[in-house]
């Protein structure tokens, strides 16, 4: 896993200006991975939503694969993982106020 540090000395302004964020870069990383830019945006909420041990379980499922659809084996494992299970989705409502559930 890359540091804040590493991230903003590859951070470009020209060609990275919407990336503000961490998870942001993160997504865009997956999207690049899973060769699968168009979807891009999908990459950035998982990676904002989803715990990012799951992400990367998933991911080094799909590198290590042969697919031809990588972002397709992708979705499959998150699925069979249960990313999308209430335990696993990070809520945003929760981060912010604790006490608000």
């Amino acid at each position: 896993m890359q540091s804040v540090k590493d991230i903003l000395k590859q951070f470009d302004p020209l060609k990275d200006k919407y990336i503000s964020r961490e998870f942001q870069a993160f997504g865009v990383h997956l999207a690049q991975k899973l060769q699968d830019e168009k979807h891009k945006s999908l990459y950035i909420k998982l990676a904002k939503t989803i715990h990012r041990p799951v992400l990367e379980q998933a991911l080094r499922y799909v590198i290590d694969s042969n697919a031809r659809n990588k972002a397709a084996l992708f979705m499959w494992k998150l699925k069979e993982i249960g990313a999308f299970k209430k335990s696993q989705i990070q809520s945003s409502k929760s981060q912010k106020n604790p006490e608000f559930k």
